[in-house]
């Protein structure tokens, strides 16, 4: 036999002897959306136009919730999760890393969100977040959350809209440059209004209405996430928690997905 035959058919022989070529990695299974079956503590009425028309619920989380049953929650229609990572530029949440691992191994889609401090310059607040939120291909946006905090012994200041938006696009540009995703903004009625934030153009919205459908209280204004309470009663959490809607189908929120 010619030799380099012999080397081909002995090569063969090898492969078939030990079962052929090692198997490929499978493509990881299709997310599937679970219909939520949530409680709520204080419901609304929401005049023919409430959450559950919209089909993919989840919640966004702090170690105020203590600790979740990932695997239960996500059972009961937890189909992504928004978790507060940092706040200002020297605070972490204490659960977050437990919670990033946590969701993940049971299969939510989970983000994290930075609790913004407007007496703070929003580049050292980018940094902080890089510094601290894992980079992840699976994960869903960078989140900033944006609203006016009285209650802080430090930073109850109000600034011009001007500034706030001016300062929103910093920490917003920063951590699309430092994840290649474009971030989402979180904030209220009042905060929005105030600011005029509607200017911040090519901007996506997760918006605070818990008392009216998003359409009456940000007239005009297109959100990808609606937060509809604060009050939600979830399977796998022993306290209450801030409950949201996708904005799309399920379809819509599949393909969205990393």
């Amino acid at each position: 036999m010619h030799i380099g035959l012999k080397i081909l058919a002995l090569a063969l022989l090898g492969l078939s002897a030990c079962g052929g070529p090692p198997a490929q990695p499978e493509a990881p299974a299709a997310f599937t959306v679970t219909a939520p079956n949530f409680g709520e503590s204080h419901p609304v009425d929401w005049n023919g136009n409430p959450p559950s028309s919209h089909p993919v619920h989840g919640i966004d989380i702090s170690v105020w919730q203590g600790e979740v049953d990932w695997r239960r929650a996500r059972a009961n229609g937890v189909n992504f999760a928004f978790l507060k990572a940092t706040e200002g530029g020297d605070h972490i949440d204490p659960a977050f890393l437990q919670n990033w691992r946590a969701a993940q191994a049971a299969g939510v889609p989970r983000g994290a969100y930075h609790f913004f401090y407007h007496c703070r310059p929003a580049a050292e607040q980018a940094r902080w977040y890089i510094a601290h939120v894992p980079r992840s291909a699976q994960a869903l946006p960078p989140v900033l959350d944006m609203e006016w905090t009285p209650r802080s012994p430090t930073c109850r200041d109000k600034r011009p809209g001007t500034t706030v938006r001016s300062e929103a696009r910093i920490f917003l540009d920063a951590v699309q440059r430092a994840y290649g995703k474009r971030p989402i903004l979180y904030t209220t009625v009042d905060f929005y209004t105030e600011n005029e934030l509607w200017k911040l153009s090519g901007t996506d919205f997760w918006l605070r209405s818990v008392a009216a459908h998003p359409s009456d209280s940000f007239p005009g204004q297109h959100w990808l996430f609606w937060q509809y309470s604060g009050t939600g009663q979830v399977p796998g959490i022993g306290t209450a928690t801030d409950l949201n809607v996708f904005a799309g189908s399920a379809a819509a929120y599949t393909d969205w997905l990393p």
